[in-house]
């Protein structure tokens, strides 16, 4: 059956995308068809009669049929723009606005996705012997060290397209990144991935020599001597996992997120944890305590006697 919106509330709601004439089309597009569904709920009502208790009813309503908040807190943002342009009109009866003070219920926060360090290694270990360059491509070469410095210095993808190749120190373990707000950290880089990213540079020495491109600083590059792209990480990685027989949706931000909880795991050092993420507040770090804590339940449940099933 369709939704009905009264013909006051049509007027009201045209008036309101008329006003936004100079907004983006598909800014305009989504206030109005926010409005639109409020109304469609409130009918009979009127928009101009709601009190704010019954907005924020419809609010809980919606949340509890599991529209999540931030698709809420974008709804709120629609009608407060709708009620700013309502009681801006000269024949206006209303002099306060419904949805001052409201906001949208917030949802729980996802826990990252990782990947246990089995099959971690599952999706990175290669014999040494297909590692050769005589047998490896140098795609492979480059992927190897793609995803093992991924998961060895916890970098985002941007990170990792956008290093260049003075920024990574074999000798002294480390390599520098450019984060988030331009902010610079240094992180280590492990054994496994020394040896990959070794093995990748004479790989590329030759791609760059192939296509005259000597100057071209990009630690990583296609086979064209040019800086690898984030799309094309994000497919080489779901390649090679769907390969390994690992889950599909493999993304290069699940090799940051196992680092992260690997290390907290191991250490439990939330701090430091934060350091090498290039957290600028602990708070983005403290998640990872969740996944933490999830696998002590896991054990708790396996060994405590009165945990066990009978």
């Amino acid at each position: 059956m369709p939704k009905t919106i009264s013909a006051e509330n049509r007027t009201l709601i045209d008036a309101f995308a008329n006003a936004m004439g100079a907004q983006a089309d598909k800014t305009r597009k989504a206030y109005v068809r926010d409005t639109e569904r409020l109304a469609e709920a409130a009918h009979p009502l009127s928009l101009m009669s709601l009190t704010r208790i019954q907005i924020a009813r419809q609010l809980a309503q919606w949340h509890g049929q599991g529209l999540s908040g931030r698709s809420l807190a974008r709804m709120l943002s629609s009608w407060r723009a709708f009620y700013r342009f309502a009681l801006a009109q000269p024949n206006t009866l209303r002099k306060d606005d419904p949805c001052e003070h409201l906001k949208a219920p917030r949802s729980v926060r996802r826990l990252p996705s990782a990947l246990t360090p089995d099959e971690m290694r599952r999706l990175l270990d290669t014999p040494e012997d297909l590692l050769s360059d005589a047998v490896a491509s140098a795609a492979e070469l480059r992927d190897a060290a793609l995803f093992e410095l991924a998961y060895s210095s916890g970098l985002r993808v941007s990170e990792l397209v956008g290093l260049d190749v003075d920024r990574v120190d074999l000798e002294q373990r480390e390599t520098r990144v450019l984060g988030k707000g331009n902010k610079e950290r240094i992180v280590p880089v492990g054994r496994s991935a020394r040896d990959a990213v070794a093995r990748w540079l004479v790989a590329r020495a030759e791609i760059l020599r192939a296509f005259r491109a000597e100057d071209e600083q990009a630690l990583f590059v296609n086979r064209r001597g040019k800086r690898l792209s984030v799309r094309t990480v994000q497919k080489r990685l779901q390649q090679l996992a769907v390969a390994r027989g690992l889950p599909q949706n493999v993304h290069p931000h699940i090799l940051r997120h196992s680092f992260a909880s690997h290390l907290l795991e191991s250490s439990g050092d939330l701090r430091a944890v934060q350091e090498l993420l290039g957290h600028a507040s602990i708070a983005s770090t403290q998640v990872y305590t969740h996944l933490d804590y999830q696998a002590l339940a896991k054990v708790y449940d396996a060994a405590h006697p009165r945990a066990r099933k009978k």
